[in-house]
């Protein structure tokens, strides 16, 4: 029901004319909402998983920014990124948070996996430990190292091997989740582990180990995205786009207010913001910089998914195949980019 109030201090032919008036802009502005050609943001469904450079986004909806932007977004928790990615091919969402490792290999479903955004790329917060005997990555040959396989941190383990010139065959994997691993290790059952902050510095300390490597002493291919389908990026770019814009707010809030984001998002996850700025401190932030060297034409994204698909091949003990049609598609993040107002 719509209830036109007027000032009582308006009387007479002033305020007849002024309440046809105000009836009249009113009138103009519904029928004008309603009309057939204007643009209606449809819903967004967005998988994320347990990750500091996909939980930032949480800060977006904290703070009304996906309302502000005029989106409709829910985001959907899963576990683990092979499950979410899968989802994504199978229809059950429109995007979702997930490394480029994980998208490359993702099971098939009804469509294509289209990269379109960064969100951020390891720095320091992933990297291997060893038992305080072993003092290097090259001290690993012959040993048993933990880590699960054709997950990310198996990517860890394969990017160490190679920066150190050692053939993944000389290591003995075992196939055990983070959490096992550390268990592991504190046992005297591993003699090295791949592992994530805050796990890592938490573990190396529990038994006096070595930090040997982190993906700080490279630039790692652990490129963590946003990942979509074909179908959606063609009916849906007006809204990736706008949430992409969204994404940038966050970035520059990361910046401007850093205290602010950070509470807000620990205070989400049942922890102090102080502890989540630790986490998040180890990931270079997917803003627009990053964007702009990831996805020109030659640039970073393309040239990772060669080398991904490279150390696929070099140590097949995963069992899987590293898929052949991911499409990069730059049209959302540069359209957001080209409309960025900060």
């Amino acid at each position: 029901m719509l209830q036109i109030v007027t000032s009582r201090a308006r009387t007479g032919q002033g305020w007849w004319l002024g309440g046809l008036f105000l009836i009249a802009l009113i009138t103009s502005l519904i029928l004008n909402a309603c009309s057939p050609g204007q643009t209606r943001l449809q819903p967004l469904k967005v998988g994320i998983t347990p990750w500091p450079g996909f939980d930032i986004a949480l800060y977006a909806r904290e703070a009304g920014l996906f309302q502000k932007n005029g989106l409709d977004v829910e985001l959907v928790r899963f576990e683990n990124q092979q499950d979410s990615a899968r989802a994504v091919l199978r229809g059950s969402l429109d995007a979702t948070f997930a490394s480029l490792w994980d998208v490359m290999q993702v099971d098939p479903g009804n469509d294509k996996p289209v990269v379109i955004m960064v969100s951020n790329i390891s720095h320091g917060a992933d990297g291997m430990i060893a038992q305080p005997g072993i003092q290097s990555v090259t001290d690993l040959r012959g040993k048993r190292v933990g880590a699960k396989l054709g997950t990310v941190n198996h990517l860890i383990l394969l990017e160490a091997l190679k920066l150190h010139q050692v053939n993944p065959r000389e290591v003995t994997i075992e196939d055990v989740s983070n959490e096992t691993a550390a268990q592991m290790m504190e046992q005297g059952k591993l003699d090295g582990a791949v592992l994530w902050e805050p796990m890592l510095g938490e573990t190396a300390k529990k038994i006096k180990g070595n930090i040997v490597f982190t993906t700080k002493d490279l630039d790692s291919l652990v490129i963590d995205t946003l990942m979509s389908r074909s179908q959606v990026v063609n009916s849906k770019q007006a809204e990736l786009t706008r949430f992409i814009s969204t994404w940038f707010e966050v970035m520059a809030a990361v910046d401007t207010r850093p205290d602010e984001v950070f509470e807000q998002v620990g205070k989400v996850l049942g922890q102090s913001g102080k502890s989540f700025a630790s986490d998040y401190s180890g990931l270079k932030k997917g803003d627009i910089e990053m964007q702009k060297r990831m996805f020109q034409s030659e640039g970073r994204l393309r040239g990772a998914t060669q080398q991904l698909a490279q150390l696929l091949r070099e140590d097949p003990r995963h069992g899987r195949m590293a898929r052949e049609d991911v499409e990069i598609s730059a049209e959302p993040v540069m359209a957001a980019i080209k409309g960025w107002k900060s």
